[in-house]
């Protein structure tokens, strides 16, 4: 006869484990080279040139419309038109008035040309890009202000300036202890690791002059 189990045994049973499948590798990352590589400038709306040649053009066309309209409708021309086929049909081409105001003619189209062809916000500095649908831009001014923070943080810098241009950002630094030489070297390092923290998509070239405080009085 088999004894009874006391209240205080378990039977333990060994549960049956279900097999995980396998993770599935993730899947490699994108490589940047599948994106855009390159970078091109931020055109500009030219609203102020556009508005104003659209107003000039619209005003001209309503007015000579208008004395069209008024010929047709058996009224004479108005005297400035008469006044001016007049000119033009006495005048030679190589009046001096003639001239100028053809001058003037070919100065506006040239501009319009221009600003037609040319993209523009040239205070944009374009960054790359790690999205084919983001496009990012980092002002030069601050472009310029985060390279003056990072140089002055170097040992016997007392004061800098920085321009940044569209290819090449001018420093000056004013070093008020510590040889010129290693002033100098540590300021390369320093800018051009800020450089390419800047993400930008042509880096800028760097051109460090260190000098002396001047003296006072």
């Amino acid at each position: 006869m088999s004894e009874p189990h006391d209240e205080g045994e378990r039977t333990t049973r060994r549960m049956p484990v279900l097999d995980k499948p396998p993770a599935e590798p993730d899947p490699p990352p994108v490589p940047l080279a599948t994106y855009e590589p390159r970078t091109h400038r931020f055109w500009s709306a030219r609203r102020v040139p556009a508005a104003l040649t659209a107003l000039l053009l619209l005003g001209v066309t309503g007015v000579f419309l208008y004395d069209i309209a008024a010929v047709r409708a058996g009224r004479p021309g108005m005297r400035w038109r008469r006044e001016l086929a007049h000119q033009l049909a006495q005048r030679p081409l190589d009046d001096t008035w003639v001239l100028v105001g053809a001058g003037v003619a070919a100065a506006l189209g040239l501009w319009l040309i221009v600003l037609a062809v040319t993209p523009g916000l040239r205070a944009l500095l374009p960054m790359r890009r790690t999205d084919p649908d983001v496009r990012a831009a980092l002002d030069r001014a601050a472009a310029a202000m985060v390279l003056r923070d990072r140089a002055m943080e170097v040992a016997g810098v007392q004061s800098v300036r920085v321009r940044a241009g569209r290819r090449r950002a001018d420093v000056r630094a004013v070093s008020h202890f510590r040889a010129l030489d290693d002033v100098r070297q540590d300021l390369d390092a320093v800018l051009a690791e800020a450089v390419r923290a800047l993400g930008l998509a042509r880096p800028l070239a760097l051109s460090v002059h260190v000098r002396r405080p001047g003296r006072k009085g």
